[in-house]
């Protein structure tokens, strides 16, 4: 089973506009649709479309969990969230242009999470997962949500003995570091603040990292990514694409990434999928949407080259 947890889900609000939003004028929305958000979820939906048993976890609001378990139902997400009562699972709003490229994204910051909700996800781990299984633990924590409350879940969660993936940002991602996770993907700015030694070339920083990480993936945005893998560093240079948005290009990366590792597919298949899917993603406008026969296409652009130590 693979189990993903999303500590802060949304439901994202999508807003279409024609042009570019501009100030002082009025930016007529077009059209509205309605999509889950938060990283894990949007891992979650990628397992679901390569058929892959999944379930989803983390902790919502009860004031509007009733929308977001529609959303998770038609994109046929299983989950087993916690409910805190009176609170609301916090609405992202993301503008889109049909004439160009990119997305404002304006998320809420969440609700703070009960004490008794952090003891109940850590107990919900220990009854759920073996060490057969793999976590992924995707996006940023809600509001009080402390680097201490993010260690102690990730040792739970050690403590399985399972495979576990990491897909945070910042003071978190450090954490992970730390700690000693099987994945995660920094992007190239991230990857500047976890150097282990700034003398040296990013390549031999990336292998000395990826010492304590079984996968270690540099997203490079539309121009690919690193990845480094039992003391060899591949480069992978993403296909070329027309992009209309690239929100949820990494989390869809993420999914077909763990979706490979779970049908223990060769390592440069795996990137090729999941560099294949992510530039999928980047073709539609939405947050979440790929398109698997794209993405089988595609992933026969990706070049893949092994990288000699500088």
């Amino acid at each position: 089973m693979i189990y993903t947890i999303t500590l802060n889900p949304a439901i994202d609000q999508l807003l279409f506009v024609k042009n570019d939003i501009e100030k002082r004028q009025a930016n007529r929305i077009i059209r509205s649709e309605w999509d889950c958000g938060g990283k894990g979820l949007h891992v979650s939906g990628v397992l679901s479309k390569f058929s892959i048993k999944n379930e989803a976890l983390g902790i919502v609001g009860s004031q509007n969990r009733a929308a977001l378990y529609s959303i998770l139902s038609e994109k046929q997400i299983a989950h087993d969230f916690l409910v805190q009562d009176g609170a609301r699972t916090r609405t992202s709003f993301v503008i889109i242009s049909e004439e160009s490229s990119g997305s404002i994204m304006m998320p809420e910051a969440g609700f703070p999470t009960s004490e008794a909700n952090k003891i109940a996800l850590l107990e919900q781990i220990r009854q759920k997962v073996t060490q057969e299984d793999i976590v992924v633990i995707a996006g940023s924590p809600p509001p009080n949500f402390t680097l201490a409350d993010f260690g102690t879940l990730l040792k739970a969660v050690k403590a399985t003995g399972c495979f576990v993936a990491c897909d945070v940002s910042g003071a978190y991602l450090h954490v992970a570091v730390k700690i000693g996770v099987d994945f995660i993907k920094p992007n190239e700015h991230e990857i500047e603040e976890i150097l282990v030694d700034k003398t040296k070339t990013l390549v031999e920083n990336i292998n000395l990292l990826a010492k304590n990480i079984r996968y270690l993936i540099v997203s490079l945005s539309g121009e690919g990514s690193y990845c480094a893998h039992q003391g060899r560093v591949y480069r992978i240079i993403a296909p070329q694409v027309l992009e209309k948005n690239d929100t949820g290009a990494g989390d869809c990366f993420v999914g077909a990434f763990i979706a490979g590792i779970s049908d223990q597919l060769p390592l440069q298949e795996i990137l090729k999928r999941a560099t294949g899917c992510s530039a999928s993603k980047v073709m539609h406008a939405d947050s979440s949407t790929f398109s698997m026969v794209e993405a089988e296409i595609l992933k026969e652009q990706v070049t893949i080259i092994e990288v000699e130590e500088m």
